[in-house]
């Protein structure tokens, strides 16, 4: 009996000691600054939402980057002009795809019509601010410099030419990917967002060409968060799209500079994060912290039709800031899943305008518009206060919302239509034959953007094109 027990003893040491071996071999770490490089790549660069095609399997090679730095006029939103400063033309800036053992050759161009020196910072460098201080590069210059990718992950770059806040907070972020050795497991679909916060002159929908506000981005007060540069980047013709049952991935990233994403989309479930972007995988997830500078990869499988909404689940950053996008899947219900009446168009930005039960006068001076600039004026208006809940054609939502268009309730009486703005609504109403009962808050707008929203409602989707002066709303308000 002795014995045995001696033999069992001994045995189960060699099975502990052959496995205590083979999980040392499996965690032994690869010295990824001696994988050889085997040939020359130009790398495919990519402005969002789409990414390069996959690494796969290939060989580490020296990869050849190029980028040139942009500096040009965009749009925040509507009416809304905002000059960024860029990788490549667009915020964010081009996606890089790279693979562990890669040798990257990085030529930086400053654009000659540039006003300012720039730089770049990749995080997935290891050397010196990861390439700040060998890309310092002026007006019509170009620098270049070289790096091996150590890492594999997901990973933010910037610049980081002083004052560096300001230079992220004009656009200048993207992310490289580094994957590992044999590439990341294939999906059918794949998409680059990448979320920003950014600090205007003018409050949020203010109408003109738009300067940065250092006093703004030192106290963290941003005007808009956004995905991909702009409120209209991800939603509506520019909306991401799919078809059920294909597994999307979406690499995520967070340029800041200031505020820290809680990434969400609204109907799904992440299957798989990448959390922080690097090898730790976590399951089952409905919402992940990405902190400014950082980022994850999500993965997950559409099974429904219809459109998926991803907002920055600080609520009214999505609602009222912008951060909101959209993946429009299409195909064949399935109401063992989901069963119920699915509505499209209605998580769509409230804009910055503040929503108010009581009266609150805002004077400013009157300008002599005409009646075109009045109706284009208040289509802007229109689609940051009042498009989420009365809809895009003005055609509201049934037995929530009533509708714009052809609306008798408007277009019986002036005067109520004016009220119901300034003032708001409270209380059962019919409009169209139909009885409403919700809440309408009055809305914080001067007489001329009260004027102007009202009359591109009145001259649209079948109304009456009434005609309404900061006049008629001073008056009005008055009372």
């Amino acid at each position: 009996m002795k014995n045995k027990i001696t033999l069992f003893s001994m045995l189960l040491g060699v099975a502990v000691a052959f496995t205590a071996c083979k999980h040392s071999a499996e965690n032994k770490q690869i010295d990824t600054s001696k994988i050889p490089v085997k040939g020359e790549i130009v790398a495919e660069l990519t402005s969002p939402p789409l990414v390069p095609k996959p690494i796969g399997k290939r060989d580490a090679a020296k990869l050849k980057v190029s980028l040139e730095i942009l500096e040009l006029e965009g749009e925040m939103v509507d009416g809304v002009k905002y000059t960024y400063w860029t990788f490549g033309g667009s915020v964010p800036g081009q996606f890089i795809r790279a693979r562990v053992g890669d040798e990257v050759d990085f030529l930086l161009k400053n654009h000659p019509d540039n006003k300012l020196p720039h730089n770049i910072d990749l995080h997935a460098v290891t050397g010196p601010g990861g390439g700040a201080e060998s890309s310092l590069v002026a007006p019509g210059h170009e620098v270049s410099f070289s790096f091996k990718c150590l890492n594999p992950g997901l990973y933010v770059y910037h610049c980081a030419t002083a004052p560096v806040g300001m230079h992220i907070a004009n656009g200048m972020y993207g992310l490289i990917l580094v994957e590992p050795e044999g590439g990341l497991a294939p999906v059918d679909k794949e998409y680059y967002v990448m979320q920003g916060d950014f600090y205007t002159e003018g409050s949020y929908g203010e109408q003109g060409l738009q300067a940065f506000d250092m006093n703004k981005a030192i106290k963290e007060e941003a005007d808009y968060v956004v995905f991909n540069g702009n409120v209209n980047a991800l939603v509506n013709d520019n909306a991401l799209q799919a078809k059920v049952g294909e597994t999307i991935r979406l690499f995520v990233g967070n340029g800041g500079p200031n505020l820290v994403s809680s990434f969400h989309v609204i109907g799904e479930i992440f299957d798989k994060v990448h959390v922080e972007g690097g090898d730790l995988i976590n399951n089952n997830i409905q919402t992940t912290l990405i902190p400014a500078g950082g980022a994850a990869i999500v993965e997950f499988k559409v099974d429904v039709p219809g459109t998926l909404v991803m907002v920055d689940h600080s609520i009214f950053r999505a609602f009222n800031k912008g951060a909101l996008g959209m993946l429009k899947v299409e195909g064949e219900e399935n109401h063992q899943i989901y069963s119920g009446k699915i509505m499209e168009g209605i998580y769509l930005p409230e804009g910055g305008t503040i929503q108010h039960m009581p009266k609150m006068a805002k004077k400013k001076p009157i300008i002599a518009k005409t009646p075109d600039q009045s109706i284009a004026d208040g289509k802007s208006v229109f689609a940051r206060t009042c498009l989420a809940c009365h809809q895009s054609e003005g055609q509201g939502i049934k037995g929530v919302f009533p509708p714009l268009a052809k609306s008798d309730f408007l277009n019986n009486n002036k005067e109520k239509a004016i009220d119901a703005v300034l003032f708001g609504l409270k209380g059962e109403i019919t409009v169209n034959g139909e009885k409403y009962n919700s809440v309408m808050p009055g809305q914080s707008l001067t007489d001329q953007e009260v004027a102007d929203v009202l009359n591109y409602v009145y001259n649209n989707w079948g109304n009456n094109k009434t005609f309404v002066t900061p006049i008629n709303v001073r008056d009005r308000r008055a009372k």
